[in-house]
């Protein structure tokens, strides 16, 4: 199969005709419709994407603790499909993933994402065969009670003494673990002076203790550096809250695990595609048992507000778009009202397309799965996430903007066909975890 150099030697698209001028390796040229082009290409070997008609890719990644290998997955499978966010928003574990992401040159980012995960998952044994796999859920349990015990060397360590010795105010006395090991570990994989320059735009949610309001730090406004990332994460009791510039911060998630209202509230934002990645499914099975009652506690907990988000959303751009129709009807006389030159400063012509992805498989850790972090289980996320994203792309640019004002909400991983366990799959074409 020849190489996309040798495949195209001229490319040039005149999105205004939708056509595509290039020529072929045997030197003829050719004008194709856009259609006509991505067949020549899937024929050759190369795959292309279809002429951008979005201001701005967002990607969006909420907290999960070890249920974040998802999103590193999904990444993979963006960067496949040629998906280039321009902004990358990220709470807990999403922010983790978010600096690895913006934090690094495009054809490392995959690399330092799989280091990250490689460090932070543990073996708890050796693979079992196929008629042991019943035992999973015993190992998975296992591999969260040592992280509980003993920690992650790369990620977080219990306190010696523990918090229940040290005197009160001290930072000892504020959580079960230091995240010490979790600011080396950034330092070594993320370079922020990438992040500060700008090239893509990052935001990290987080919450001020004192003030118990919902703070962002943004390459817009911020000068990054490791605490912020740590600050991000910080979820309460387990770690400690990070101090910047003199206040104190937890993790994002305490107040709203998904970042899709920072995102609604900047302006302008007129044409958006935004990819957000749930690891929380809002929708579930009746619990049977009592471990099955708080796992989908947890579940409701983290993902129910990100539905009424969006619902809000939604509702707002119905709305704004209404009030802009109404102001265009008005006489030239009340359009120079203050009140409605506050509505029409209001409504603004955002057109977005908000693309949701959801892990909608059955976790097999059960209570523990947000910080169960066995090299199988991460394994198996990654994958999921990858797999996601190559059953449903070719879905993604079916849905277009809308002709007017207004957000669209497209949820393909609810329409897929429920997928086979992963350890049922085949292996996905996806370098695996070391050992």
């Amino acid at each position: 199969m020849q190489s996309a150099s040798k495949v195209l030697s001229l490319f040039m698209r005149a999105s205004s005709e939708r056509l595509s001028i290039f020529a072929t390796p045997k030197g003829t040229v050719q004008t194709l419709g856009w259609n006509s082009l991505l067949e020549f290409g899937r024929d050759n070997g190369v795959r292309l994407m279809e002429p951008k008609r979005y201001d701005h890719e967002i990607l969006l990644l909420q907290g999960g603790g070890a249920l974040g290998a998802y999103q590193a997955g999904v990444y993979e499978g963006l960067v496949e499909a040629g998906v280039a966010p321009t902004w990358v928003v990220g709470i807990s574990i999403g922010a983790i993933n978010a600096s690895l992401i913006v934090g690094n040159p495009p054809e490392r980012r995959i690399e330092r994402l799989r280091e990250f995960w490689q460090r932070v998952s543990r073996d708890v044994g050796p693979p079992l065969p196929a008629w042991l796999d019943p035992l999973r859920p015993t190992f998975n349990h296992m591999a969260a009670m040592s992280a509980a015990t003993f920690g992650i060397r790369a990620f977080f360590t219990p306190r010696m003494p523990p918090a229940s010795f040290a005197a009160d105010g001290t930072e000892g006395a504020l959580s079960v673990y230091d995240t010490t090991p979790l600011k080396a570990t950034l330092e070594e994989l993320v370079d922020f002076d990438l992040i500060n320059s700008g090239q893509v735009r990052l935001s990290l949610g987080a919450v001020d203790v004192r003030k118990g309001t919902s703070v962002y730090f943004d390459t817009k406004s911020t000068h990054f550096h490791s605490d912020h990332v740590r600050a991000s994460g910080a979820l309460p009791p387990g770690f400690p809250p990070v101090t910047i510039g003199g206040e104190h911060y937890w993790d994002g998630g305490v107040v709203s695990n998904t970042p899709i209202t920072y995102v609604s509230d900047q302006r302008p934002l007129t044409t958006a595609r935004i990819i957000q990645v749930d690891v929380f499914n809002s929708q579930g099975e009746l619990p049977r048992n009592l471990s099955q009652v708080s796992e989908r506690a947890k579940d409701i907990q983290y993902a129910s507000r990100t539905r009424l988000n969006i619902e809000q959303i939604q509702e707002i751009g119905e709305l704004r778009a209404a009030g802009r129709r109404l102001v265009s009807k008005l006489p030239p006389a009340l359009k120079s009202d203050p009140d409605a030159i506050k509505l029409a400063a209001a409504c603004d012509e955002r057109s977005w397309t908000i693309i949701r992805l959801i892990n909608t498989r059955r976790s097999r850790s059960g209570l523990v799965k947000d910080y169960e972090f066995s090299r199988a289980t991460i394994t198996e996320a990654w994958a999921a996430g990858l797999e996601d994203v190559r059953r449903s792309v070719s879905g993604w640019d079916k849905i277009r903007p809308a002709t007017g004002p207004g957000v669209l909400v497209y949820r393909p991983t609810e329409t897929l066909p429920s997928p086979a366990p992963v350890a049922m799959q085949k292996k996905a074409k996806s370098e695996p975890m070391r050992s």
